[in-house]
């Protein structure tokens, strides 16, 4: 038995399927559409159904609205009936997942729907089922076949379900003009959550773990002062605690060669002028368009007087999970 030669007819089975619903998309997608979009602009929600395996694919489903801002729950339909209802408002909006159309515990909870005055967003692979004729909008995903070689177990069926529900969460969000930094507030332990809320301030080496040095100081001095706050790079500084410029390890091993004796020279005169810095106050995603833009691992932070307060090590990004 061909193993590898099974697995990519599954995945050319489904892939076809996914496909040929897509072609059927219509004017009753955007129908849909802006059925979710009205609702959630009520400050209504999305209440998602489905039985056994179309339940679990509108589980999927209801996550994915969420975490896109898009309020959904999901309301089994075999508690439905004995009080699960209350979760339902007026002015939300179902999506009822039966690829049947006809499974009885769905189907229970249609006259209850109505009574409430609940739109209906069907998906179905028979539009002449029970649930398409109780629903507001009929998205199509009938199948030719599913992926089990028996054609039993719902395979195609589901993808096609599980596609088009990402279909009608990905354009919701664009329509509802949904940005990555909303999408970070729901997502505030991910790297992208940690990169679009955490300020500058809050990732940085304070001020007492700087190397701050005066350009009058040796370099020697300088590179004492790296060597015991353990850091890359020593902020110099003018008189006023403006920042002067950036020494760094980098800086030693270019001019060494030509000056052996530097290390009792002025690091003034090896320093670095105008180097980049960043305000305390930026996002923290924008230290690391800083860092690859200019390829420096060091990057220090100044308040809005040209003051340094701190530095932002290449390597911290890494522990703090944001590189």
């Amino acid at each position: 038995m061909d193993y590898l030669e099974k697995a990519r007819r599954v995945f050319q089975i489904e892939l076809a399927e996914a496909a040929a619903a897509a072609e059927r998309l219509d004017g009753r997608f955007v129908q849909a559409v802006n059925l979710f979009r009205d609702a959630l602009e009520r400050r209504n929600k999305i209440v998602v159904l489905g039985v056994g395996k179309s339940g679990h694919i509108g589980e999927k489903i209801a996550a994915t609205l969420t975490s896109t801002g898009a309020t959904a729950v999901v309301l089994h339909s075999g508690n439905a009936l004995h009080g699960d209802l209350g979760v339902v408002s007026e002015g939300d909006v179902a999506l009822a997942l039966s690829y049947s159309g006809e499974t009885d515990e769905l189907v229970a909870v249609l006259p209850a729907l109505a009574r409430m005055a609940v739109p209906i967003v069907a998906i179905t692979g028979s539009p002449d089922s029970i649930l398409a004729k109780a629903a507001t909008v009929v998205l199509d995903v009938s199948i030719s076949q599913e992926a089990c070689p028996l054609n039993l177990a719902p395979t195609s069926s589901t993808t096609a379900m599980l596609v088009l529900g990402d279909a009608l969460a990905m354009v919701l969000l664009e329509s509802r003009g949904f940005r990555k930094e909303d999408f970070a507030k729901f997502h505030p332990g991910g790297r992208l959550g940690r990169s679009l809320l955490l300020r500058v301030e809050q990732i940085m080496r304070p001020l007492d773990s700087l190397a701050i040095i005066q350009p009058q100081s040796s370099v020697l001095d300088a590179i004492r002062q790296m060597t015991s706050h353990r850091a890359g790079a020593a902020v110099v500084t003018h008189p006023d605690g403006t920042l002067a410029g950036v020494f760094t390890h980098g800086d030693f091993a270019r001019h060494f060669p030509e000056n052996p004796n530097i290390g009792g020279m002025p690091v003034g005169d090896f320093m670095t002028l105008r180097p980049i810095t960043i305000p305390a106050g930026r996002l923290a995603a924008e230290v690391l368009q800083v860092l690859e833009h200019h390829r420096i691992d060091d990057l220090v932070v100044v308040d809005d007087a040209g003051r340094p307060v701190g530095v932002v090590d290449s390597q911290d990004l890494t522990r703090l999970k944001i590189l």
